[in-house]
């Protein structure tokens, strides 16, 4: 199938409309694009910037992102989501440095092979850092060529996805590859937006198949609805005279590599475990808050309950557990409903630090 070239246009619209001043923009380093095109994978631009400018400004080379410890990295990482990408960054830079010397690889298979980095963002680190012809097509772009080219079903389905290769593949130019790239991620994220694009403002309008046929707000597809499952845990919140106990999570997994608090059934007698588990004896349990985190595939009720203890057993001592000054847990990498919790827990101590019985809700 021969598809109309559409490379021209996208090209002057960018130079005369795109984005220009990011702060990955204009640089042709491919560990600071590498950084921001992972950053950015499901995560929108406005969120990203100032993660973006805090972790380069710690981990300003390959290096110093390799030689850095789990913790530190999750911790500049705590609240932008997605977790893995954090732990495939960081092993990711240590195979950077142990397989390739430190040199970021222009092949693009060998960057296809680095965790965490798929066909897309190979392509995109190609274009932008070594000026490559690779397509690229992220959720904004399938979005783009859906419209344009009036694509059925939802293009996460294998063979929908396939079709939108060929494409991309088809519409790929062999110069100004990275102003190209840059125009169709600045096209689906500003002017063909998924709620009220602005079609009177593309460079497409003319002969894009949606529009004419009175279709854009329907395409692309919607992903096939499902019932979002519900969970709910107890979290306790075990103190001991301004440190609180965290537990470090497993790698894989919700909120791998973090640092989190113990979680139990929301039946179970938080008291008794403690003793069993960690043999450390609670003065008492009660109530400090009760919060829902919303999950891309569940939600999650947590109630999280208090429970300050007296001493501190030699269990707890032991390698994935830990504790913390309240104020140095609140910065370390924890899941935002945690940092949320014991941020609540700080502002109580605060205002009410002899007020034992006083309870702090959140529904």
């Amino acid at each position: 199938m021969q598809y109309p070239p559409i490379a021209d246009r996208l090209i002057a619209w960018q130079k005369q409309h795109g984005r220009h001043d990011l702060p990955w923009q204009n640089m042709h380093d491919p560990y600071a694009i590498w950084v921001s095109e992972i950053m950015l994978q499901q995560t929108q631009v406005t969120a990203v910037i100032g993660y973006y400018q805090k972790f380069m400004q710690r981990f300003p080379t390959i290096e110093s992102l390799a030689s850095a410890s789990q913790d530190e990295v999750m911790q500049h990482w705590s609240g932008l989501g997605y977790y893995s990408r954090a732990r495939n960054l960081h092993k990711a830079a240590q195979q950077v440095m142990s397989l390739h010397g430190g040199t970021f690889p222009r092949d693009f298979e060998a960057i296809q092979a680095l965790p965490g980095i798929g066909r897309s963002t190979a392509a995109a680190i190609s274009s932008f850092a070594f000026g490559l012809p690779q397509p690229i097509l992220d959720g904004n772009v399938k979005r783009v060529f859906a419209r344009y080219f009036l694509m059925e079903g939802w293009p996460g389905l294998p063979a929908v996805e396939k079709k939108l290769w060929q494409i991309a593949e088809a519409m790929q130019p062999q110069t100004e590859m990275g102003t190209y790239a840059q125009a169709l991620m600045d096209l689906g994220a500003t002017v063909c937006v998924r709620s009220r694009p602005r079609c009177a403002n593309c460079p497409l309008q003319e002969d894009c198949a949606a529009l004419l046929a009175d279709r854009v707000g329907e395409l692309p597809a919607s992903k096939p609805k499902k019932a979002i499952p519900e969970k709910a845990v107890q979290m306790l919140v075990i103190t001991h005279e301004g440190r609180v106990l965290l537990q470090k999570r497993p790698d894989s997994g919700v909120w791998g590599g973090l640092w989190s608090l113990p979680e139990l059934a929301p039946e179970q007698d938080g008291r008794q475990w403690s003793q069993q588990a960690l043999g450390v004896q609670g003065e008492k349990l009660e109530s400090l808050v009760r919060l829902t985190h919303i999950f891309t595939h569940f939600k999650l009720h947590i109630s999280a309950n208090l429970m300050p203890v007296t001493a501190l057993p030699l269990q707890v001592q032991e390698a994935g557990w830990q504790w913390m000054p309240l104020d140095e847990a609140i910065g370390a990498g924890l899941p935002v409903p945690v940092r949320r919790i014991l941020q609540m827990l700080s502002v109580r101590m605060h205002q009410e630090p002899h007020a034992e019985q006083a309870q702090l809700l959140l529904v």
